[in-house]
């Protein structure tokens, strides 16, 4: 195996135990969908499936994870928005 397959495996494998894991923490009421840590969880994770997706062909796996990146990535930008509003008033 070169390295460069042991990296994709690596951040898929990444990926996939962060989205595993935000989920379960979520489920446990550790953390709540409006949580920063559970959107980065969810952001990180994505970019580790599409990586792993995109290396391996698996272009409907990857477009999905585009999407499901950037529903993480509106969330985030909207708590910071929110966040920003609410400090300089």
């Amino acid at each position: 195996m070169t390295w460069e397959r042991i990296f994709v495996e690596t951040v898929g494998w990444a990926g996939a135990l962060l989205i595993l894991g935000g989920y379960a923490l979520l489920t446990a009421g550790k953390l709540t969908a409006r949580s920063p840590a559970y959107q980065w969880m969810n952001v990180f994770g994505a970019a580790g499936f599409i990586v792993n997706s995109w290396a391996n062909g698996a272009l409907p796996s990857a477009a999905l994870n585009v999407i499901w990146m950037g529903i993480g990535a509106t969330a985030l930008w909207r708590m910071w928005a929110k966040g920003s509003s609410t400090s300089a008033m």
